[in-house]
Order: C-alpha cells, then sequence, then structure tokens
C-alpha cells in the first residue's frame, strides 16, 4: 500500500503496517508512563491528606511556625543548660570533693578517740588538714594548708594517713 503522504516525506518505500506497530508500541509505553505517574500521584495525595488531616491551610501553617518556635526553644534552653553545666563543674573544680578522718586517742590515759584529724581536698588535691586534740586539760585545734596533695609543714602519723585517705578517696 502506497501513501501519498509518506512518498512526500520521503518515506514512500516504508510499510504502513510496519508505522502502525510503533506507533502502537509508543502509545502503549506512554500509557503505563502515566498509570505510574497516577499511582504516585495517588500515594502523594494520601500522604498530604493524613498530614494536613482536620486541618485548613492557615491552621497548618500556624501550627507549623508554632513547632519552629518551640524548637528555638528548646535551642535556647539547651545552649543555657550547656552554660550552666559549665559552671557548674568550674564551681566544682574548687569545691572539696575528696575527704579522710582519722580518729585516735591523743594520750594513753583518755579512751573514746576523742582526737581526730580531717582532711578536705578539692580535685586538684589543694585543702587542709584540721587536726584536733583531745586532752584533759582542754581541746586544741591545728590547721595545716595542703597544696597539690603536698603538706610544708611536717605532718604527724595520723594526718598522713588522713591526706592518703583523702587523696585515695572516689569523689
Amino acid at each position: 500500500m502506497n501513501s501519498t503522504f509518506l512518498t512526500n516525506l520521503g518515506l514512500g518505500g516504508l510499510d504502513i503496517g510496519l508505522i502502525i506497530v510503533i506507533l502502537v508500541a509508543v502509545v502503549f509505553i506512554l500509557l503505563i508512563f502515566s498509570l505510574i505517574t497516577f499511582i504516585k500521584l495517588c500515594k502523594l495525595k494520601k500522604r498530604y491528606l493524613r498530614f494536613s488531616q482536620g486541618k485548613d491551610a492557615g491552621s497548618l501553617e500556624k501550627e507549623i511556625s508554632m513547632m519552629f518556635m518551640q524548637n528555638n526553644e528548646i535551642k535556647e534552653q539547651t545552649e543555657r543548660n550547656k552554660r550552666d553545666i559549665r559552671d557548674i563543674y568550674k564551681t566544682q573544680e574548687t569545691t572539696f570533693q575528696k575527704m579522710g578522718l582519722v580518729k585516735y586517742d591523743a594520750y594513753s590515759q583518755m579512751g573514746g578517740k576523742l582526737s581526730f584529724t580531717l582532711c578536705m581536698l578539692n580535685e586538684k588535691d589543694n585543702g587542709f588538714i584540721m587536726n584536733s586534740i583531745h586532752g584533759s586539760d582542754g581541746c586544741y585545734t591545728y590547721i595545716k594548708e595542703i597544696v597539690g596533695g603536698q603538706c610544708n609543714v611536717d605532718l604527724g602519723k595520723e594526718e598522713e594517713e588522713a591526706l592518703m585517705q583523702a587523696i585515695n578517696s572516689k569523689r
């Protein structure tokens, strides 16, 4: 079958049946693409309806902007918490965190271990040793400074023991 239209286009030698088969194949492929697009559109519509369920555009926009404001408030609160935690850690470095206590009898005639040595240290092993000696004629209290776990004055046996307890104690 000869077609004057195909002849004018310079395709007069082509079989019209072949052209029809090619066109049907193209239409079929386009139909498949249309079907896939329609299915995706339906899924998207379901997701949109679920997202905006019971909301109109104005209330949905208001809700989203409120969520952004809440998010900003959470960020600000988190920053405040971080600053507060840094301040707490900085303050904690200078607080007494370690302790050693040794009770003893200062004099052999006294009983009940009424004398004691108390050592209080911070994180850097700075602090003091307080020695309270209880005797029959009164109670005397002495304090010695501790810097870096060391004392520049000689320590007694009980004071050394209290210092070691404090240095080795866990916070």
